[in-house]
């Protein structure tokens, strides 16, 4: 039984008890109406007349005013009769006026006389209202037809009680099997996005809400939580949103309650534990929004909380009953579970992809090394095997000696060099390895790249451009580790930049730390490759590039020490207009010492620069 079936089983039910009440007691006309959430009396069972039937069929009359008509009525004992000189409702809200003809005989019904018989629960509060008119002898009733009038008023009372009481069993039993559904639909659903997208129709319309927003907490870091809001939800919106966030939902999952707020409360206000200003964002966020309601739900599984549901109403049924608290914390248990199994898949999902990314690696690592160690072996092999043929004919001049040595030593030298690659990698890579840092001077550390480089430098005949401050530039750091990144960054501008280039080298401060650039002239770097730039192993897709020798770990290298110093790196290419590499280090950190340096830049070790610092200047260097 869905919704509107309730509702008609409900109605019927009362129209039978107004029918009752024209057949046996003499009156041409009842009519029942039943409180709603907007503090109304909504009219939903009128027996007797068709014309005020069609009249009054769904009026509505606030609760207050009522309950004015029946302070100033005569009491009947369960009945309350209004004489029309005492009546205060407006004409126009009564809904239906019998057509009757006025008599100057006080006994003689008026066309704007009420009889009225109210419905309260044990509780005392007001649940519906039994009205009567137009009796059939046009007369008021007399102390008899009072007394007949109040038994059945009794009986009618018990009847609307109980249908009211099914109605709400039925909405219980709506709003349950809305739960098992979405259970059901959600239980198997593996990602957070697909639960939501099968949740939000089931819960909106089982709960009349006009919309559904979902707050997910990721473990300890508030910043990584998620707010799924409906379409077209603003910004500010969300933020304000977030007012009703972890504490909140931790108090009301302890507690094992819901919320309600509308746009005056905020309710129950001591379990939320919002303060003066987040009670205003709370209201603010409603009238964003524009919703009368809204229903807070924690979400969460055993002793955790997971995350909150709020269900949002407007208009004239913003009221939350018992029946859907209850249920709303039901389906909070639900979904608490169904985030559980989706995160746990997602987790298992992450961790099977990096095994699958670490299988790769590995086979990728074990072909590179092969392919790498292979070409060096042959070479070896080729000429080792050429020395001894030549030795056992009995050769004494050994003609291929003097060529095979340096073509061993060479083949040698790239082994030795991919095996010293591979362990700085490991070393680098190694989340264990802990990093020592000090004061590095990179000014001078570079000079010592440029020195070791400079016999090649000639013989390539390559101009180099330094740009630096006057004095040191001090960097936070392992020196072994940062000068690797300067050799490896200087090494590769000098390799491919074709001969007669420039290589730029600047070095500067930068707030709260230091800057390092080298650029070239050189072959440049595609926008493809440079996505892979950092990756062990990856060697350019450019032929030229490949034309040279290397083992693609230099930059990987460089990447992994730059990343455990705390620092970035960045590239800046194109095909054929060389590449410009940045690196930012951090500096040393502050020491409240009182020691002067003047000639120190970038936060020199153990000092504080109350001095001025040299303006930088700029050396070209060529090549002697």
């Amino acid at each position: 039984m869905d919704q509107p079936d309730v509702e008609a089983v409900f109605v019927d039910a009362l129209q039978n008890i107004a029918e009752g009440v024209t057949d046996l007691l003499g009156f041409e006309v009842a009519a029942i109406s039943i409180a709603r959430g907007d503090d109304t009396l909504e009219m939903i069972a009128v027996a007797g007349s068709t014309e005020a039937r069609d009249q009054l069929l769904g009026h509505r009359t606030p609760i207050s005013q009522i309950e004015q008509e029946l302070a100033s009525a005569e009491r009947w004992g369960a009945l309350r009769f209004v004489p029309h000189e005492r009546m205060s409702i407006d004409l126009d809200d009564l809904g239906w006026i019998p057509d009757l003809e006025l008599s100057d005989d006080p006994e003689m019904w008026h066309p704007l006389d009420l009889l009225l018989a109210p419905i309260l629960d044990e509780r005392g509060k007001l649940r519906g209202l039994l009205s009567v008119d137009v009796p059939r002898d046009r007369r008021r009733p007399d102390p008899a037809m009072r007394e007949q009038l109040q038994r059945y008023a009794r009986q009618t009372r018990r009847s609307v009680l109980t249908a009211l009481e099914r109605a709400e069993l039925a909405e219980q039993l709506l709003l349950a099997d809305t739960a098992r559904r979405i259970v059901r639909q959600v239980s198997s659903e593996l990602s957070i996005e697909r639960i939501i997208e099968v949740c939000q129709p089931a819960v909106t319309l089982g709960f009349n809400a006009r919309g559904m927003w979902l707050h997910t907490f990721e473990g300890d870091d508030a910043s990584a939580d998620t707010i799924y809001a409906p379409t077209g939800a603003k910004h500010e919106t969300l933020e304000a949103f977030n007012v009703l966030g972890r504490v909140a939902a931790g108090r009301l999952w302890a507690a094992q309650e819901v919320a309600v707020v509308t746009a005056d409360a905020v309710s129950p206000a001591e379990t939320l534990a919002l303060d003066a200003n987040q009670q205003e964002l709370v209201h603010a966020l409603m009238h964003e929004i524009r919703a009368s309601s809204m229903l807070f739900i924690p979400l969460g599984a055993g002793n955790e909380c997971l995350g909150t549901m709020a269900l949002t109403r407007r208009g004239e049924h913003p009221d939350w009953s018992p029946v859907e608290r209850q249920t709303g914390l039901e389906i909070g248990h639900d979904l608490g579970r169904a985030l559980v199994n989706a995160r746990t898949f997602e987790r298992e999902r992450m961790l099977l992809e990096e095994l699958r990314e670490l299988a790769g690696y590995k086979s990728r690592l074990i072909a590179t090394i092969s392919h790498e160690l292979k070409n060096p072996l042959t070479s070896i092999r080729a000429h080792v095997e050429l020395v001894e043929a030549e030795a056992e004919s009995g050769s004494c001049a050994a003609p291929s000696l003097p060529e095979s040595i340096p073509a061993i030593g060479r083949a040698v030298t790239r082994m030795s060099g991919l095996v010293d690659d591979l362990l700085v990698l490991a070393e680098v890579g190694d989340p264990t390895s802990v990093l020592d840092p000090g004061p590095v001077d990179l000014r001078r550390l570079l000079d010592d790249v440029l020195d070791l480089l400079r016999v090649t430098l000639d013989q390539e005949g390559l101009e180099v451009d330094l740009t630096y401050p006057a004095g040191p530039v001090w960097a936070w750091g392992e020196a072994s580790e940062l000068y690797r990144v300067g050799a490896n960054l200087i090494s590769n501008a000098v390799k491919y930049t074709p001969s007669g280039g420039t290589i730029s080298i600047s070095l500067g401060c930068v707030p709260d730390g230091v800057e390092l650039i080298v650029a070239d002239t050189g072959l440049g770097i595609s926008p493809e490759d440079q996505d892979r730039l950092f990756q062990e192993f990856f060697r350019s897709t450019n032929p030229a590039a490949l034309a040279l020798p290397g083992t693609g770990l230099g930059l990987s290298i460089v990447h992994r020490i730059i990343e455990r110093h705390g620092g970035e790196i960045r590239v800046s290419s194109a095909l054929g207009a060389g590449a410009a590499f940045t690196v930012r280090l951090p500096s040393p950190p502050r020491e409240p010492l009182h020691t002067v340096a003047p000639d120190s830049t970038c936060r020199p070790p153990r000092v504080v620069v109350v001095g001025p610092v040299a303006a930088a200047s700029r050396v070209r260097r060529l090549p002697s």
